[in-house]
């Protein structure tokens, strides 16, 4: 996306400075309640759309231009998550959220043409890992819209009611909700270490074909989900056991020829990628708890891994 910042050669407006450098609290806002990149950045390109659409008169009358801002971004994604229920009903598959590498990592060339703007990459915390992601979807658009806003971005359940039109009283009680869920949904912690040392022993056991590492690496009441998003041959539903995880993991190794496993981060957390001839064609996310993987997110849909894509020319990463 690229909004035109003033006039050819001129200055930056300040105001328009000011109004700009919302944009990547605006991304983060977005991408967390909608869990998809791309819709993130269409609701910010509506939301600024809104305002520039505004008679400079309100404008100026506008006390807080962030929190306006904040506030019609929510209301966007607000419309978006209701309509998107509907949508993914017919989805073809299980969707999952759009998975996000590290700022470093991220690919700065896009389909298209387009450049990935550094205010467009989300910061990564405990609030995008997957799992987080994957319960945000299971709630209502209210409560998601209510938690992420109260319990993440700290906004008062005053300035929520105003954004979802409902009371304090009701935004209080759909965050609680929200939270009752994702507390019942949280594997034991573990460190970001012994993650990583359990993702890096699964990624050699599936390269030497280790059948049985491979399942002791697994809890025996493991789940496997993956989105092809019917562009991708893809198991369509959840794969449940270490045995059957295993068998359609070996299968899509000999199914896809020279695939190449490397260790990434994955929405800040340990993860492994899948590519075929430099291309990302799977991004792998896991859930460990204690020293077993509970659960593995594959994405394969293309359109949800393009800031993953690389080009023939990407220099080798030592440790990779």
């Amino acid at each position: 996306m690229t909004i035109q910042s003033g006039p050819a050669g001129g200055q930056l407006d300040p105001s328009l400075t000011a109004i700009m450098s919302e944009r990547r609290q605006l991304i983060n806002l977005a991408y967390r309640l909608l869990g998809s990149l791309a819709d993130a950045e269409d609701v910010v390109q509506e939301t600024y759309a809104r305002w520039y659409a505004l008679p400079r008169q309100q404008q100026d009358v506008i006390a807080s231009p962030g929190a306006w801002l904040t506030r019609v971004a929510s209301r966007v994604c607000l419309n978006v998550l209701s309509s998107a229920r509907a949508r993914r009903e017919t989805y073809v598959g299980a969707w999952l959220p759009e998975p996000l590498p590290e700022p470093t990592e991220w690919i700065t060339g896009r389909s298209g043409g387009f450049t990935v703007d550094p205010a467009d990459r989300v910061t990564l915390d405990e609030s995008v890992n997957m799992a987080f992601l994957v319960v945000l979807e299971s709630m209502t658009p209210a409560e998601r819209v209510a938690f992420v806003l109260h319990d993440v971005f700290r906004y008062s359940f005053a300035e929520v009611a105003e954004i979802v039109g409902r009371t304090p009283a009701a935004c209080r009680q759909l965050a609680s909700s929200a939270r009752r869920r994702i507390r019942a949904s949280q594997a034991p912690a573990t460190s970001t270490a012994q993650q990583a040392r359990i993702v890096r022993d699964f990624k050699q056991a599936w390269e030497a074909r280790d059948i049985d590492a491979l399942i002791g690496l697994l809890d025996p009441d493991a789940t496997a989900i993956a989105d092809g998003g019917g562009v991708v041959r893809t198991a369509l539903r959840p794969v449940e056991g270490a045995e059957q995880i295993v068998r359609s993991l070996v299968h899509l190794e000999d199914r896809l020829r020279d695939l190449t496993i490397l260790e990434r981060t994955v929405n800040g957390q340990p993860g492994l990628i899948a590519r075929q001839d430099g291309v990302t064609v799977s991004v792998y996310a896991f859930e460990v708890a204690g020293d077993r993987i509970r659960r593995i997110w594959a994405v394969r849909n293309p359109d949800k891994l393009q800031p993953w894509t690389v080009g023939p020319r990407e220099p080798a990463r030592a440790g990779g």
